[in-house]
């Protein structure tokens, strides 16, 4: 079929890539979320916190792959809430069912509540000492750094072809830019995106029908 040729080429390199990824480790028990969440919820001070799971959960301890955490990342950014606690959530039911979204979201929640409020109660001693600012600004440039990675990241990842880089670019123009309300593009972006998938996986389908006949 026309342009059979390229969309068997995609699904291959597609495939060595999946190849080329380390094994998904089994999945984690609820004691190793738990600490897993409250360390990062720790170390992740100004931000970055899905920057952070991203390198622990895909890169370090290998629990889950990262197409799987980007759709879950997306889906996080999609519904209405905080989009740490939502990618939190469903990270534990993706690990552990519902015990693990409970013992997730207490890991991610507890420790930091505590060190904010430890934090809180200090700064209000310190906040005088400029040279507190400035690590603070540091501590928030280092964030912004690992959140702008993880972007770059999920961007090479999604732009499979030139529909998806359009969408890309008309998304950050519209915001960015034109200072188009997020609601609107929200509204108008995700219909082509879910429609440039849909048409991007039937092609696959069809090369890879075309790789293996009925017989």
């Amino acid at each position: 079929m026309p342009g059979g040729l390229a969309w068997r080429n995609v699904r291959r390199r597609h495939t060595a890539e999946n190849m080329n990824q380390k094994a998904i480790e089994p999945p984690p028990s609820l004691y190793a979320i738990f600490m897993a969440f409250a360390l990062i919820a720790l170390i992740s001070v100004g931000g970055g916190v899905s920057g952070w799971m991203m390198r622990d959960f895909v890169t370090r301890r290998r629990w889950i792959s990262s197409e799987e955490f980007l759709s879950g990342l997306a889906l996080a950014q999609a519904f209405p809430g905080i989009n740490v606690v939502n990618l939190t959530i469903w990270m534990g039911y993706r690990f552990r069912g519902n015990r693990g979204v409970v013992v997730a979201t207490l890991g991610l929640l507890v420790p930091a509540i505590a060190v904010a409020i430890a934090i809180v109660s200090v700064f209000s001693e310190l906040s005088h000492i400029s040279s507190v600012h400035y690590a603070l600004a540091g501590i928030s440039a280092a964030a912004i750094g690992l959140s702008l990675e993880m972007g770059i990241f999920a961007a090479r990842q999604s732009m499979t072809g030139l529909l998806p880089i359009l969408i890309t670019i008309a998304t950050f123009v519209s915001i960015f830019v034109f200072g188009v309300s997020l609601i609107w593009v929200i509204a108008i972006v995700t219909p082509c995106s879910i429609a440039a998938a849909w048409w991007h996986m039937k092609k696959i389908r069809g090369a890879e029908s075309d790789d293996h006949p009925a017989a």
